[in-house]
């Protein structure tokens, strides 16, 4: 029989043992350390963000639930807030894929810009953007300031273009405060296109003014549910007075190549009526973004 000493020795021995298995085991799983457990933990979750703005949300959830269904594992950060807010997390890769908006980002990173087509604007975001950050393609599908007149007045005045404006007396713009100085509001209107207006801070209440008939154009975002359910007419910009804003998937280079498949996919199916669409569901119908983002996967193949 083992004497109270050996006993205290033996089960010493097998403490500092075990201690020893345990540190070993989490030295392995340390991502400091170069094992391979951290270099799983590394690369096996795609970080998904989006804006506090609906339509964002929707479209960072149908990213989400495309890529779990092409077998990523995915962790959402939504609602985040603005550029400010969320844009550091994307540049140090704590995010690695956020819809984003073309025309915007390339404003955020290149205020001086002159570029404003669709295509130009997507060839200088991508030199404009910072070491380590990529778009992959863009969508068809925008969400930018454009010009809305309602359908009776577009078809009393015979109006499809903000160029058909010009000669029109007493017209008056709606929009938000800061509009009167941006670039694309009054002066923008008469230096392109030759139109006369005075403006109309509406803030909120743009689209009501202009149901109402107290302003005649307002300006809205393109993807707004009411240019659909006011009967709104979004008036052409043939000259470009407009910043082209498309939809884009913001990412880490270094996950790029790995997603850019099943993103890419997402892009080319969403389309400017499509986001509307999707937009009145949330706003009008008040159904979730992850039954919105399940329902769009399914009626277009790809879930």
């Amino acid at each position: 029989m083992p004497t109270t000493r050996t006993r205290r020795l033996t089960l010493a021995l097998g403490a500092t043992a075990l201690a020893s298995l345990v540190l070993a085991g989490c030295a392995a799983s340390d991502p400091l350390q170069g094992g391979s457990g951290g270099a799983a933990a590394d690369t096996s979750t795609i970080v998904v963000g989006s804006q506090a703005y609906y339509s964002n949300e929707i479209i960072a959830e149908i990213y989400a639930q495309a890529l779990e269904g092409a077998g990523f594992e995915v962790e959402r950060q939504f609602n985040i807030g603005q550029r400010d807010a969320y844009m550091p997390s994307i540049e140090d890769g704590s995010i690695h894929l956020f819809p984003e908006y073309t025309g915007n980002l390339l404003q955020y990173f290149d205020p001086e810009t002159t570029a404003t087509t669709s295509d130009d604007v997507y060839a200088a975001l991508q030199e404009a953007l910072p070491e380590g950050l990529t778009v992959l393609d863009q969508s068809s599908a925008t969400d930018q300031d454009s010009y809305n007149v309602t359908a009776a007045f577009a078809e009393e005045n015979d109006v499809s273009s903000i160029a058909d404006l010009a000669g029109i007396d007493g017209l008056v713009l709606g929009g938000a405060p800061e509009l009167e100085e941006r670039p694309y509001g009054p002066k923008g209107l008469q230096e392109v296109y030759g139109v006369t207006v005075t403006f109309q801070a509406t803030a909120d209440t743009t689209v009501d003014e202009l149901v109402a008939g107290n302003i005649q154009i307002a300006n809205v975002y393109s993807a707004d549910p009411r240019i659909e359910t006011d009967d709104l007419v979004t008036l052409e910009d043939p000259e470009g007075l407009f910043l082209a804003s498309n939809v884009v998937p913001l990412v880490n280079e270094d996950v790029a190549d790995e997603i850019a498949d099943v993103i890419n996919e997402v892009s080319a199916a969403l389309t400017p009526e499509g986001l509307v669409a999707l937009n009145v569901q949330s706003t009008q119908e008040q159904r979730s973004s992850e039954d919105i983002a399940t329902d769009w996967l399914a009626e277009n193949g790809l879930s």
